[in-house]
């Protein structure tokens, strides 16, 4: 994948994470919720330092 390919794919993956955030209920919010979400992050990580 070109680098161009690879931030087109982050910003899209930072998108759909920043968007769960703002959906989140904090009243409503589980561990399980958080855990997935410290995944997602993980993951974006994971990819940003690919090469």
């Amino acid at each position: 994948m070109t680098n161009e390919g690879k931030i087109e794919e982050l910003k899209l993956r930072l998108s759909a994470f920043m968007t769960r955030i703002e959906e989140l209920n904090p009243e409503q919010t589980s561990v399980e919720d958080v855990d997935q979400l410290i995944g997602l992050l993980e993951e974006l990580e994971q990819k940003m330092n690919e090469r």
